[in-house]
């Protein structure tokens, strides 16, 4: 398969990825903002801090209200990887590559891209929020399931799922080390009985919370998410799983050996870490050397496959 080809396929999985699950961020904090009690504010800025953005948010927005973050996470210009920047950029991906999908990813992603533009006045609103959040999350997903169904078990194939794994474990990494800390801004005694919510939001942003309290316990608790969204090898956004959904994918290819060794590594990190009675000083530690090895994980693909 030519680089470019394969590139254009892997970029085009981990935009749309990356749309979905902000969609689902936003409106899993909104949702929280509802559920908790009266004189408690979950903040927004937290969402900017999954995103990595904050010296791009604070040059554009004086501060981190709920508009602010909502407008800069769904269209802001400044936003690289607003929603509708990313779909934009899918959809490019996806033209690039027109003859090697299904016509019809091209009309979904080419109405998804329109739909998102067009409609994004009303997503930043209370009231339109809902709907159009999860028109997107519901239009990724179709997206993906066609994908996943129809696309022939070739190369192409193998760099779809690759880029959505690797996306997906990305910002899995990124939701743990910025949601583990307090969610609430202040430390009196009557919000630290709120952790349960606080967890619940972080299963919910992938979601995962109806899965974990089918398979592992209906009490939600900091170590019992961690573990689950870390290293339980059947939920398909824990990080574990991302990677050996990549490994799998990589080992059908030849000149294998670099990307190979980089995915076991991050699994190996990952697999390390005990998440009984982690401190959050740790914790972050640990998460940052997995981020490190998704990192090295494309920089090993890129060099083998895209140049």
């Amino acid at each position: 398969m030519l680089s470019r080809v394969a590139e254009n396929l892997y970029w085009l999985a981990r935009y749309v990825e990356r749309a979905e699950n902000t969609a689902r961020l936003l409106n899993v904090n909104t949702q929280l903002v509802l559920d908790t009690p009266k004189g408690i504010t979950p903040g927004w800025e937290q969402l900017v801090n999954i995103t990595g953005l904050v010296n791009t948010f604070t040059d554009c927005c004086v501060e981190a209200n709920e508009r602010n973050v909502v407008r800069f996470l769904i269209d802001h210009e400044a936003n690289p990887n607003s929603i509708v920047a990313c779909l934009k950029q899918a959809k490019e991906n996806c033209r690039t590559v027109r003859e090697v999908l299904p016509r019809s990813a091209w009309e979904i992603i080419n109405e998804l891209n329109i739909y998102t533009r067009e409609n994004a006045r009303s997503g930043i609103t209370k009231k339109g929020r809902d709907d159009y959040l999860n028109d997107i999350i519901e239009g990724s997903q179709r997206l993906g399931g066609l994908l996943g169904s129809v696309l022939y078990r070739d190369e192409g194939y193998h760099f779809v799922r690759i880029g959505r794994n690797l996306e997906r474990s990305d910002m899995t990494t990124r939701i743990l080390d910025v949601r583990s800390t307090d969610l609430f801004d202040d430390d009196l005694l009557e919000t630290r009985t709120l952790d349960t919510l606080q967890w619940i939001s972080v299963l919910k942003s992938m979601s995962g919370y109806q899965s974990y309290r089918r398979h592992v316990q209906i009490r939600v608790s900091r170590p019992a998410v961690l573990n689950y969204l870390l290293k339980n090898m059947q939920f398909p956004r824990s990080v574990i799983h991302c990677l050996e959904s990549v490994e799998e994918s990589v080992a059908s290819f030849v000149n294998t050996k670099k990307t190979l060794g980089k995915i076991r590594k991050t699994a190996k990190v990952t697999m390390g870490v005990h998440t009984d009675k982690i401190s959050q000083a740790k914790l972050h530690k640990k998460i940052d050397e997995i981020q490190l090895g998704i990192k090295e994980v494309h920089a090993a693909l890129a060099e083998t496959y895209f140049m």
